[in-house]
């Protein structure tokens, strides 16, 4: 059998192994492929497995690749794949859910505690001198928060939004959660479920943890700023369409939004004219929340589980069934 990895770079830069893939056939690994569907279309070949992580696999590269019987998403979202298409075709399409929950979760609290207490800046502050020419024996640049006893909203309770409530619950954060879908044995004295208009109006922070559809895409407008508390923050580790992006600059350059820190963009790489880098206060990292070691590994595991449960006939995590 036949399998192509068609941009395996940012999953295995190289502190991984594809040796659990190989078991399976023949194997060969690109760490990047060209998204033109003649270059995809050349790079699949005649090969019966393929797996994307953000290689675009349109309608015209699925009925151009004969052979292709299976479509492994090296992710969650699968938006890159026409699946519609893949189903008219009797293609499998899998993905990865749950393998990112406890380092997303992570990454989103150091975000938040780094809008608090601007860790960094103040290290930088201090290795270029400030700390020794200062009159006192402590000084800081930027006002410090506490976060007990505020409010954190998050937007999209499913597994990554619960698990940022679990640690915030344990800085005394109280949490305002809104979902599609509601739980409510999860709800506490400290955890409750709103909508969003009382979420906007009543959250010292929001976290963004929602999958992007048509009815989430730039639910962080203009429109819903203005519902939100002056000073408050924003943490998208999500979805960078969620956002409006221009809209949130003058935001944080009016005061209204007191930070934002982002780990996703509208389109990514960032471009040179993002408006968010024209903003105050606002922290952008390069969509790593994902990427610790741990996470990367668990998702390559289910990468191997999700083509051995095809191969046996009982195909596990499919999106086009």
């Amino acid at each position: 059998m036949k399998m192509v990895v068609l941009d395996g770079y940012t999953l295995n830069p190289g502190d991984l192994t594809w040796e659990s893939l190989k078991q399976f056939g023949d194997l060969k690994v690109f760490d990047r492929t060209d998204f033109y569907p003649k270059k995809v279309i050349e790079v699949i070949g005649d090969a019966e497995v393929i797996f994307t992580n953000k290689v675009p696999i349109p309608k015209e590269v699925l009925t151009q690749a004969s052979n292709l019987k299976y479509i492994g998403v090296l992710a969650t979202g699968y938006n890159v794949v026409d699946v519609e298409a893949a189903l008219d075709l009797n293609i499998v399409v899998t993905n990865v859910p749950n393998y990112g929950t406890a380092a997303v979760a992570q990454f989103t609290m150091g975000l938040l505690l780094e809008m608090c207490h601007h860790i960094g800046d103040h290290n930088k502050a201090v290795k270029d001198g400030e700390w020794t020419k200062s009159l006192d024996f402590c000084f800081w640049n930027t006002p410090l928060i506490e976060l007990a006893g505020k409010n954190l909203g998050i937007i999209g309770f499913g597994r990554i939004g619960q698990a940022t409530a679990k640690i915030a619950q344990a800085f005394g954060l109280n949490i305002l959660a809104y979902n599609r879908s509601k739980d409510i044995s999860l709800e506490t004295d400290t955890c409750r479920y709103v909508e969003l208009e009382e979420l906007f109006e009543k959250s010292d922070i929001i976290s963004l943890h929602c999958p992007l559809f048509e009815s989430t895409e730039g639910i962080i407008n203009k429109l819903n700023i203005a519902k939100m508390k002056d000073g408050v923050m924003i943490i998208n580790t999500a979805r960078g369409g969620l956002i409006v992006e221009e809209d949130l600059k003058e935001a944080l350059n009016s005061g209204k939004v007191a930070g934002a820190a982002v780990d996703v963009i509208s389109s990514e790489p960032i471009q040179e004219n993002n408006p968010l880098l024209k903003a105050k206060n606002c922290i952008i990292t390069p969509h790593i929340a994902w990427a610790p070691k741990e996470s990367r590994a668990r998702l390559l595991q289910i990468v191997v589980d999700n083509l051995k449960a095809y191969l046996s006939g009982n195909p596990e995590n499919v999106i086009n069934a």
